[in-house]
C-alpha cells in the first residue's frame, strides 16, 4: 500500500468533522464553562476555579497516558481510528450531562460538576488525542498532509465562530431567557452533531502508514528517544508559547473594549457598519417564527467585542486556505515563523491606538486573524512531521506519544496564559466592576492584549532558527520513509 497515497476530498472532510466535533466541546469549554459554573449553575466561584484548574490538569496527564495506550493499540482498523469510534457517543453523552444542571444543594452541584468535567477531559483526551495522531498516519505525504491539515482547521474555525459568536445568544433563545434550559437544549444538539461528525471520520479514514514489527519499543525507549528529539523539544516549546498568548490576549480583549476603547466610539461604529440594524431586522424575523428574542448583548463594548472575534476567525478561515500553497513552496518552518511574526506585529499595535479608532482596531484584527491563520495547520503539520524525523532516526514510530505531549503543551501553554492574564490584572491594580479603572489598571489591559502576547509569538518564532526540519530535510524525510516502507511491505 502506497505510503504517498493523495488523499480524496472525501476523505479529508471526513476528518476534519472530527475537529469539528471537538471543538464545539473544547471552545465551549475554554469560553463558557466558568460562566456556566457561577451564573447558570449558580456554583460559588472559588469552587468552580478548583473544579476547572484540577480538571484542567487532570486531562493534560491524561494525554500522556492516553498516547501510550494508543501507540500500543492494535485492531483490524489501525491503531488510532478505532478510539473515533470508541469514543464517539460516550463523548456525546458525558458532554451533555456536564453542560446539565439538576437540582442538587450547592454540595451536590460541586460534585456534579466536579465528576461530569473529569469524565468530560477523559473522554475527550481519549477521542481527541488519537484523531490528532491519526493525520500522521493517514497520509506520508507532506504535502497532503499540509493539505489535510488546511481541512482539519477550517472545521476549528468554524466550530471557534459558533461558540465566540453565537452560543450564548442562542442559548437565551432557545431557553426563551431560561439560561440554564438554553444550555440544555444547544448542548444536546452540539452532542448529535459531534457523535455523528466523529462516525463519519472514522468511516472515511483509512490508516496507511503501518509500523514494522521489529519497530516495537518499550515506554522508557520512546520516552528516551522524545528526550532526544531536539525538532520536537523545539515544537513542544513553540506549543506552549503559542497557547500561552492565545489565552492571555483571549481573555483580555473585553477589558479593552470595555474600559479602554471609547464606548460611544464604538456605539458610533456598529451603527455605522450597519450591525445595529441587522440585530434588530434579525431580531423580527426569528420573533415571527416563534422563536425568543434573540438576546444579543446590548451595552456597546460586548456587541463590539463580539463581532471583533467574528471577524478575526472569518480572516482566519482565509488564512488557513493560503496555508497550504505557501507551505510547498516555502517549507512549513520559514511560513510558519514569518506569519506567527507578522501576527504578533499586528499584537503590538493594538497598544499604540488612539481610544476612538474602533476602524483601525478592527482592521488590525483582521490581519492578526489571516496571519495567524496561515500558521494554525502547520503547527499539528510540523508535529506531524516531528513523528516522521522520530521514525526516520530511530526507526521506531511513536505517533501518538509525540502527539499527546505537544497537547500536554497546548493544555500547559493555556493554563499559564489564563492565569498570567488574572495575574496582571492584579498587578496594575485592577478593580472588578469598576466603571472607571486606574491609568495604570488600563495601561495594563493594554499591554495585555498587544505588547505582553506579541512578544511571545515573537520568541516561539525565534526558537524556529533551531527546529532543523526545513524543506529540504522534509523532502529527504519524505523520500527515504517512503523507500523503508515499500520495502518493509514488500519483504
Amino acid at each position: 500500500m502506497s505510503t504517498t497515497h493523495k488523499l480524496s476530498v472525501v476523505e479529508k472532510i471526513g476528518y476534519s468533522l472530527g475537529d469539528l466535533a471537538a471543538n464545539l466541546i473544547f471552545q465551549t469549554l475554554m469560553t463558557f464553562l466558568a460562566y456556566f459554573y457561577t451564573d447558570v449553575y449558580k456554583i460559588p466561584a472559588g469552587s468552580a476555579s478548583v473544579i476547572i484548574f484540577l480538571g484542567g490538569f487532570i486531562g493534560a496527564f491524561f494525554n500522556v497516558i492516553m498516547g501510550i495506550i494508543a501507540d500500543r493499540t492494535n485492531t483490524r482498523w489501525g491503531k488510532f481510528r478505532p478510539w473515533v469510534l470508541w469514543t464517539s457517543i460516550p463523548f456525546g453523552i458525558i458532554s451533555l450531562l456536564a453542560f446539565s444542571t439538576p437540582n442538587f444543594s450547592e454540595s451536590g452541584k460541586i460534585i456534579y460538576a466536579f465528576i461530569t468535567y473529569f469524565l468530560l477531559v477523559i473522554i475527550y483526551s481519549a477521542s481527541n488525542l488519537p484523531y490528532s495522531a491519526l493525520s500522521g498516519v493517514i497520509t506520508g505525504d507532506m504535502k497532503e498532509r499540509n493539505s489535510l491539515s488546511s481541512y482539519r482547521f477550517v472545521a476549528v474555525m468554524v466550530a471557534q465562530f459558533i461558540i465566540q459568536s453565537l452560543l450564548l445568544p442562542l442559548a437565551l433563545s432557545l431557553g426563551h431567557g431560561n439560561k440554564a434550559v438554553g444550555f440544555e437544549k444547544v448542548m444536546f444538539f452540539f452532542a448529535i452533531v459531534g457523535v455523528i461528525c466523529l462516525l463519519i471520520t472514522f468511516i472515511t479514514t483509512k490508516e496507511r502508514i503501518v509500523p514494522a514489527v521489529e519497530e516495537k519499543s518499550s515506554i522508557k525507549q520512546d520516552l528516551t528517544d522524545l528526550s532526544k528529539n531536539k525538532p520536537w523539544v523545539i515544537m513542544l516549546l513553540v506549543t506552549i508559547l503559542v497557547f500561552v498568548t492565545l489565552a492571555l490576549k483571549g481573555g483580555m480583549y473585553i477589558y479593552y473594549f470595555k474600559y479602554y476603547l471609547d464606548p460611544t466610539a464604538q456605539v458610533n461604529y456598529l451603527e455605522s457598519i450597519g450591525f445595529n440594524t441587522f440585530i434588530r431586522g434579525l431580531n423580527e424575523t426569528i420573533t415571527g417564527l416563534g422563536l425568543g428574542k434573540f438576546e444579543w448583548p446590548e451595552d456597546a463594548p460586548t456587541s463590539a467585542n463580539s463581532l471583533f472575534n467574528a471577524g478575526g476567525i472569518i480572516f482566519m478561515i482565509i488564512g488557513i486556505m493560503f496555508s497550504k500553497p505557501l507551505a510547498d513552496r516555502f517549507g512549513k518552518r520559514n511560513i510558519f515563523g514569518i506569519f506567527l511574526t507578522l501576527s504578533a506585529i499586528c499584537l503590538l499595535m493594538f497598544n499604540f491606538y488612539p481610544k476612538n479608532s474602533i476602524s483601525i482596531v478592527f482592521f488590525t484584527q483582521i490581519l492578526h486573524g489571516f496571519t495567524y491563520g496561515v500558521t494554525i495547520p502547520l503547527l499539528w503539520a510540523m508535529i506531524a512531521d516531528v513523528a516522521d524525523y522520530s521514525e526516520w532516526k530511530n526507526s521506531r514510530r511513536a505517533t501518538a506519544i509525540i502527539f499527546s505531549a505537544m497537547i500536554f503543551g497546548l493544555k500547559v501553554g493555556l493554563s499559564i496564559g489564563g492565569a498570567l492574564g488574572a495575574a496582571l490584572l492584579s498587578n496594575y491594580g485592577y478593580v472588578a466592576e469598576q466603571a472607571q479603572q486606574t491609568e495604570d489598571a488600563v495601561s495594563g489591559i493594554k499591554l495585555s492584549v498587544s505588547i505582553y502576547p506579541g512578544l511571545v509569538f515573537i520568541l516561539a518564532a525565534a526558537l524556529l532558527f533551531w527546529y532543523e526540519i526545513n524543506k529540504q530535510l522534509e523532502n529527504k524525510i519524505e523520500s527515504e520513509l517512503k523507500e523503508r516502507r515499500n520495502n518493509y511491505q514488500e519483504n
